[in-house]
């Protein structure tokens, strides 16, 4: 039988090598490698390289989670309403058009409290700055309407989203009180029932934040027509154009008697000139494009900043503040809701009409207010309809018409047609009705008062006066026939074009306004 072979020579049992095999085994090049050729080996700069961009990765990874973390830690939040109720949808911020509720708090809490105690804040403090910001849908314009503190309006009943407590509704109350006993989102009802939209979002900043947002930025320039100093705000400013940041930015958008004629409007102006600045620094200097940059505006403006659930989160702020990147400052239109002297109170304010509900109207239907004779983008979402809601309703409850008031307002300069009318409402039911002269205007319209949609809808058609003028007015009681020399009779007549009240726009972001000073606060 054949063995075996036997490679064990030396009787240990291990096997012995040739030195060709040894040499083999050694050489990584050798036995399978050496058939199918050398692997190949990675560059020490590919390696380098990759290392390098590991670490990038990893450091910008981490940069990210920092201020996306530091960012949001730094948001409150409020609920956006006060218990009223919707009927729009809820916006997509990235493409809608948006209404942005923009408020100034005076609360004295915190970092505040050097400029007077808590309670000159009560609640959840007043609002001193109110402006409204409308971002159309195609990102082509915006206008900001600023509400004088001092204006006098219905708030309607809210109920505090934390506490559940119910506050009662109120008449001819300060429009500034709206927030500080059931929280922002019944200042936010209030304008919803003022104007007649329904807003989607608020963002709520404190006096610290101007301070914060203008020494970001480097300084805002602003200019005042003679040398002014207001020993209440501590605002004191040269002749002509400074640069204004912190403590001094601050006393110029707070200060109530630097300018015009020391009322709440000529700081509506100042504070509109401050903000036009603003938007030409930032858009001038490239801030929206620098991501460093926005990061620190970010960062000083979330510190100091309550807005709504809808919108806390970092990502809508970006998306929402990307879509003011590219729009014409030419386009932002600054305009201060028209008012005059209360009736009841000469040292407030008070919706002037029929301005203030032409403006509101022009503002449901999207009118560009730089432009009214603009067409609004085909591709813009559709507005919410102007009607008032009886009118889409049939089932709307019935009403007594004899009971109802309906005041003829005669703005024709013809005595002769206010009688008219009074006869037409009598012959239709109507027979509370009262008449009054009143200022000479070239459109007709139908005011109404909280709960008279259905009759000023029912008033309108009787009188042949088209839907699209039949307007909510908030110092309105009953229903009001205001009628122009357009008005024809009692037949129906084609809508018409968007009427709003001359100069109405005080300036747009690309003016550079001079803010006319208190005669009483110049110095020499």
């Amino acid at each position: 039988m054949v063995r075996p072979r036997d490679n064990r020579a030396d009787g240990t049992g291990s096997p012995v090598r040739s030195n060709a095999a040894a040499r083999h085994t050694e050489d990584p090049s050798v036995g399978l490698a050496r058939h199918l050729g050398a692997g190949p080996r990675t560059p020490v700069w590919l390696k380098a390289t990759t290392l390098v961009i590991s670490v990038l990765l990893v450091g910008v990874i981490a940069f990210g989670a920092y201020w996306f973390i530091r960012l949001q830690g730094n948001i409150t939040k409020q609920a956006l309403g006060a218990g009223n109720s919707r009927t729009e949808d809820t916006v997509d911020e990235a493409k809608d058009r948006m209404q942005i509720l923009i408020l100034g708090s005076d609360t004295r809490d915190g970092k505040n409290s050097q400029y007077g105690s808590a309670a000159e804040s009560t609640g959840y403090g007043h609002s001193d700055v109110m402006m409204l910001m409308d971002i159309s849908a195609d990102n082509k314009r915006v206008s900001v309407i600023s509400f004088p503190r001092d204006l006098l309006v219905n708030i309607p009943k809210c109920v505090d989203q934390k506490t559940k407590q119910e506050f009662p509704a109120q008449k001819n109350v300060m429009i500034n009180a709206a927030m500080s006993e059931a929280g922002i989102g019944c200042a936010v009802d209030t304008v919803n029932k003022i104007t007649g939209l329904e807003i989607d979002h608020f963002m709520m900043a404190d006096f610290n934040s101007v301070k914060e947002l203008s020494n970001t930025v480097g300084g805002v320039d602003v200019c005042v027509s003679d040398a002014i100093y207001d020993p209440d705000s501590g605002l004191r400013l040269p002749k002509g154009t400074s640069k204004v940041q912190g403590e001094q930015a601050l006393s110029f958008v707070r200060t109530r008697h630097a300018f015009g004629d020391g009322s709440d409007l000529g700081r509506i102006k100042a504070q509109q000139g401050f903000l036009s600045s603003l938007v030409r620094k930032i858009k001038d200097d490239g801030t929206l494009s620098n991501p460093g940059r926005m990061l620190g505006i970010a960062d000083a403006i979330t510190k100091n900043l309550t807005i709504d659930e809808g919108m806390a989160s970092v990502p809508t702020l970006l998306t929402v503040g990307n879509r003011l990147r590219d729009i014409d400052v030419s386009k932002v239109a600054f305009v201060a809701a028209p008012t005059e002297p209360a009736v009841s109170d000469s040292n407030r304010l008070q919706l002037a009409e029929p301005a203030a509900s032409q403006l509101f109207a022009a503002m449901r239907k999207d009118i560009d207010l730089t432009d009214p004779a603009a067409k609004p983008d085909a591709s813009a979402s559709a507005p919410a309809s102007t009607e008032p809601a009886a009118s889409q309703s049939p089932a709307a409850p019935a009403y007594n018409k004899a009971l109802q008031p309906v005041t003829v307002a005669n703005g024709t300069g013809d005595p002769a047609r206010a009688k008219e009318l009074v006869a037409a409402l009598t012959a239709g039911g109507f027979t509370q009705t009262g008449q009054l002269t009143a200022k000479a205007v070239a459109t007709t319209a139908v005011y109404y008062g909280a709960n008279f949609a259905d009759v000023a809808v029912d008033v309108a058609a009787l009188l042949g006066i088209p839907a699209s003028q039949v307007l909510p007015a908030a110092g309105v009681t009953g229903v009001q026939v205001y009628v122009g020399r357009d008005y024809a009779g009692a037949t129906q007549q084609p809508d018409a074009p968007a009427t709003l009240p001359p100069d109405i726009v005080n300036q747009t972001a690309g003016d550079t306004v001079c803010q006319q000073a208190n005669p009483a606060l110049i110095t020499r």
